[in-house]
């Protein structure tokens, strides 16, 4: 079946929170879909270097991610793709879904002159990891981050 990608709407939030939500690492820093939410989304929206995308199949949300357009003076002026919150619904997972998700990421940062994709992802999460290395992705860096405001992630 294929799968179709489009800009998050607001209606979307709700099911892209809980797609988000439906993970352990991830499920007490998301928290339940409320205002935090809903104003999160307002900024992406507001923002043209941000898009919250979903992936669609037969009609349902199937997937998601955040794309962050980066612009840089380091690597003579280069854009950056920042890609978040990869998330494909749980009964999908493994088969491919997120490959060609990543497939079509990647290619709208090219097309928006990105120079460097670059994602994080938890230590523990061993087979995204793996997913990753499968894509071409390096563990090239060392990632550090400082929580400001008591929430770890």
């Amino acid at each position: 079946m294929p799968v179709t990608f489009r800009p998050a709407r607001s209606a979307d939030l709700p099911h892209v929170v809980a797609m988000i939500a439906d993970d352990a690492i991830a499920a007490a820093r998301t928290g339940a879909y409320g205002d935090e939410h809903r104003a999160a989304f307002a900024a992406i929206e507001a923002d043209p270097n941000n898009e919250l995308i979903v992936a669609e199949q037969d009609g349902e949300i199937v997937g998601t991610l955040q794309l962050t357009y980066i612009p840089g003076i380091s690597r003579r002026g280069a854009w950056r793709l920042q890609i978040e919150a990869v998330r494909i619904t749980a009964a999908l997972r493994g088969r491919g879904l997120g490959r060609t998700m990543m497939a079509w990421a990647i290619e709208r940062g090219r097309a928006r002159g990105c120079t460097t994709v670059q994602l994080t992802t938890d230590k523990a999460r061993k087979d995204a990891h793996r997913f990753y290395e499968s894509l071409g992705f390096a563990a090239s860096h060392e990632g550090y981050k400082l929580d400001l405001a008591g929430r770890n992630g």
